[in-house]
């Protein structure tokens, strides 16, 4: 018997998930035994929610909503014998892309399938959880500005406070400390990928595995405005890791300091630097559709 619940962020989307709830519902219920509907008008309602599921015993913890909502459902489920599935409902979805489930009837599909897989995530000093992205600097501007802006819906809302941050951007002193070594230097940005994406599907560490143990680490060191607007084109494709500003790194944990700056998180606003996390193997289970998993 296949016990689940349906965790319902209703102001994810400007309000869609709540307007899919109840479709998404009854198709979830052609798959799992028992289904449970839980709805919160908060941040903290909807983690208190996850975590009664969780320690009610769920097999499945199915999120209706965008990253933020996904990353409280990571926060309940990781490290438990609780699957984690996400029905994308928000302006990113990086999650959901990550895990191939781009829809309600992906979902389906893999529960009727019995398709789950571990997943590896990061985990902070203060032991909190991300299963995509951390980031700093002018990425977390970027988040930070899109996340106030009311329009336009979607990814091209990134699209569009990538090029209002650009006209206050200015490097700071970083330092990015791994296993393997120190690098200090003036940057832009840096991105620690579990995952590849971010943004909407940025793809910052295109090169990411979320189940090789390892984070992929991007640094955008200090460039001329001119030389950042001819890579922006290339965020879109992976293809910055290329460009002579740019360094990668491969670790199993991180120390990220330098002043004036701010993490994020699964898209979620962390704190100012320092930031110590590490990469923690197959901490978490999830439903995924994708082809191979």
């Amino acid at each position: 018997m296949t016990r689940a619940a349906l965790l319902v962020c209703p102001t994810s989307g400007k309000g869609r998930a709540a307007r899919l709830a109840g479709t998404v519902a009854a198709r979830l219920r052609t798959a799992v035994d028992s289904l449970d509907l839980h709805v919160a008008g908060s941040a903290e309602g909807t983690a208190d929610l996850a975590r009664q599921a969780v320690d009610d015993g769920v097999d499945v913890l199915v999120v209706l909503g965008g990253d933020g909502g996904a990353h409280l459902g990571v926060q309940a489920c990781a490290g438990t014998s609780t699957a984690l599935a996400v029905v994308p409902a928000g302006t990113g979805n990086d999650l959901a892309t990550a895990l191939g489930t781009t829809s309600v009837d992906d979902v389906v599909r893999a529960l009727h399938e019995g398709r789950t897989r571990p997943l590896d995530l990061g985990r902070l000093g203060d032991g909190t959880w991300f299963a995509t992205v951390l980031c700093a600097g002018f990425d977390s501007a970027v988040n930070e500005r899109a996340n106030g802006m009311r329009w336009p819906a979607g990814p091209r809302r990134y699209d569009l406070a990538i090029l209002a941050e650009l006209a206050t951007l200015r490097p700071e002193p970083l330092v990015v400390a791994t296993e393997n070594g120190r690098l200090e230097l003036d940057a832009l940005l840096v991105a620690v990928g579990n995952t590849g994406s971010y943004g909407g599907g940025i793809p910052v560490c295109p090169d990411a595995d979320d189940a090789d143990g390892l984070f992929d680490i991007t640094v955008v060191a200090a460039a001329p405005r001119r030389t950042l607007l001819r890579m922006l084109p290339t965020l879109r494709t992976g293809r910055h890791v290329d460009h002579p500003a740019v360094r990668t790194l491969r670790a199993k944990s991180v120390t990220l300091s330098g002043p004036g700056w701010v993490g994020y998180a699964d898209g979620e606003r962390l704190h100012a630097l320092p930031l110590e996390v590490s990469c923690r193997p197959a901490a978490l289970t999830v439903v995924s559709a994708q082809v191979g998993a």
